[in-house]
């Protein structure tokens, strides 16, 4: 009899309390829940919020399908400016980012946040074109200041010649970068490489700070600017591989290594050639020397030539040989 009455049911006060002052209130008895002292859970709430969380489930969804709709497509303008939306404090901080870079900090987790741009990229490495052709102008200028034996013209040539090896460096490693990544990520399944644009935006923002290098490669000191060019490169070259450590560090050991060295050897190789190209000093112009004239000494007096003085081929003298053709013709005298 005592296991009987322990199932019967009984009625709790506080339930009946709370029922009798909210006549509409939902009561939920779930046996897992049930507190130390036995009380059963009571739900209290209006029956309309259920209603009203349907309501609000219906519209996001509404929202995320207009969305997905209303997304343009690639070849439009719509799509491209949504890479462009970004305000000045993002750029700062995303190149203040690229010119600090620490070990275990992120570029693409930290600054970009899963929201790259082409702004700043586009316009670093157009600036970067720029300064490189003018600064590489202004050096063969000052260069013929110091020494006007070389001869200088303005070269306008070199303002192509950089944008054409910037944006290319700039697009073209990225993307062959990327498409390496998504190879080993078919070998290595762990392996999750960033996105193409995410790619592009390192690369991109990696480059600022070779701008004012460059301007400091004005100074006509050649051991001052192999320092800020190796200065440049190590801070260039270190966000490029902490960026991308977390994402090689997945592969084997070898594939890691060689990865990471043919991202900082195209680096180098970059900084090199716009040293070599637009600041080296075109060679002296080879101008033949004008002819010396060489002076007599003063005291030396040529004799004056007389024309019976001239010799003759058989080695006898021109006032010889008339006498002697001469003479036979003189009659003899005779006493």
């Amino acid at each position: 009899m005592a296991a009987a009455d322990e199932l019967a049911f009984h009625e709790f006060e506080e339930a009946t309390n709370l029922l009798a002052e909210t006549p509409e209130a939902a009561t939920t008895s779930r046996s897992e829940q049930l507190t130390p002292q036995g009380h059963v859970a009571v739900a209290v709430g209006s029956g309309d919020s259920y209603g009203a969380e349907d309501e609000v489930e219906e519209s996001d969804k509404t929202a995320l399908l207009q969305e997905e709709k209303q997304q343009p497509g690639f070849w439009t303008f719509g799509y491209y400016q949504s890479f462009f939306d970004v305000d000045t404090w993002q750029v700062l901080d995303r190149i203040r980012g690229s010119l600090l870079p620490r070990p275990g900090h992120n570029f693409v987790r930290h600054r970009l946040r899963n929201r790259p741009d082409l702004y700043g990229p586009f316009w670093i490495c157009a600036t970067l074109a720029f300064v490189l052709a003018i600064t590489g102008n202004l050096t063969l200028l000052l260069a013929q200041r110091r020494d006007p034996s070389i001869h200088y013209s303005p070269q306008f040539h070199k303002v192509t010649v950089a944008g054409v090896t910037i944006y290319c460096y700039a697009w073209l490693v990225p993307l062959a970068l990327w498409g390496f990544l998504r190879w080993r990520q078919g070998v290595r399944e762990r392996l999750g490489p960033y996105t193409f644009l995410e790619t592009v935006c390192v690369y991109g923002y990696s480059l600022f700070v070779f701008i004012p290098t460059v301007v400091l490669w004005l100074i006509p000191v050649p051991w001052l600017q192999w320092l800020f060019g190796v200065l440049a490169l190590a801070l260039s070259a270190a966000s490029l591989v902490f960026t991308l450590w977390p994402v090689v560090r997945e592969d084997t050991r070898l594939a890691a290594a060689v990865l990471l060295s043919v991202v900082v050897l195209l680096h180098a190789l970059l900084a090199l050639g716009c040293k070599f190209y637009f600041f080296q000093p075109l060679p002296p112009a080879h101008v033949a020397p004008p002819p010396r004239a060489t002076a007599l000494p003063p005291r030396i007096l040529l004799p004056p030539t007389s024309p019976w003085s001239v010799a003759t081929p058989d080695g006898q003298s021109l006032q010889a040989q008339h006498e002697r053709t001469l003479l036979p013709a003189l009659p003899t005298l005779r006493p």
